[in-house]
């Protein structure tokens, strides 16, 4: 069973958030076989035409995370959610990497509906994942560094029952220990969303994850919820 929820004081502040969540289960990843690494370069062809020369910032989905990063203190122009980041090094460079099978998956789907999609690998997870303000206390381990870090006090972060953080500012980037890998048989994925149709907007991105773990994760076993300030804890 994995454990999902937003914390009182993050619905409080954000009471439009709208999240989805997927925990497979029975996982064999790798590579992307060669149907999955076709599809994720033609949704990045599709996705530069639909953006064309449309800033990043007016994009709905977009606009709602540089709001929220504002609202607990951190510059979105410094610090770029994982979807707004995404989609400005496919608009600017042309493409996105093929990473593995899970990480593809989540990522295709983050550039097409333009929200960030989270892929946590749960091996080192203690009980429940919380997202919530950070104490100051808690660690995280840089992913592409692999420096220990305590996230800054009041940010918003992504942590399990023994302090150890998945994902820092909120949706702006994973620890070394949340990334997915050969080794993943466990994943908790997350599609979250703040602007005015965010709960259309994240349904329609989680349908999007299930179908294709079940086409290029076949044997995985998938439960699914959907959590918001009315519910916001999921068990699954």
């Amino acid at each position: 069973m994995a454990i999902f929820r937003y914390s009182a004081a993050v619905v409080k502040r954000f009471p439009t958030v709208q999240g989805g969540v997927i925990h497979a289960v029975g996982i064999a990843n790798g590579p992307s076989p060669e149907a999955l690494a076709t599809r994720f370069e033609a949704e990045q062809v599709a996705v530069r035409a639909v953006l064309g020369g449309t800033p990043l910032s007016e994009l709905p989905s977009i606009g709602a995370w540089r709001r929220a990063f504002r609202a607990f203190g951190v510059d979105p122009t410094a610090y770029r959610s994982a979807a707004e980041a995404m989609l400005r090094r496919l608009t600017k460079q042309g493409s996105v990497p093929s990473i593995n099978t899970l990480v593809d998956i989540g990522n295709l789907v983050s550039i097409r509906h333009a929200l960030p999609v989270a892929v946590f690998d749960q091996r080192v997870v203690t009980g429940a994942t919380t997202v919530r303000l950070a104490t100051g206390d808690e660690r995280f381990t840089d992913l592409g560094s692999g420096e220990t870090q305590q996230p800054e006090r009041g940010e918003v972060i992504f942590v399990d029952g023994a302090d150890l953080v998945s994902a820092r500012r909120w949706c702006w980037r994973q620890s070394a220990e949340s990334a997915c890998g050969p080794a993943t048989t466990e994943a908790l994925i997350t599609v979250e969303a703040l602007h005015a149709d965010a709960a259309d907007a994240v349904a329609a991105a989680a349908r999007d994850v299930e179908t294709l773990l079940r086409e290029f994760v076949p044997r995985a076993g998938v439960t699914n919820g959907f959590v918001n300030a009315t519910t916001p804890s999921f068990d699954g």
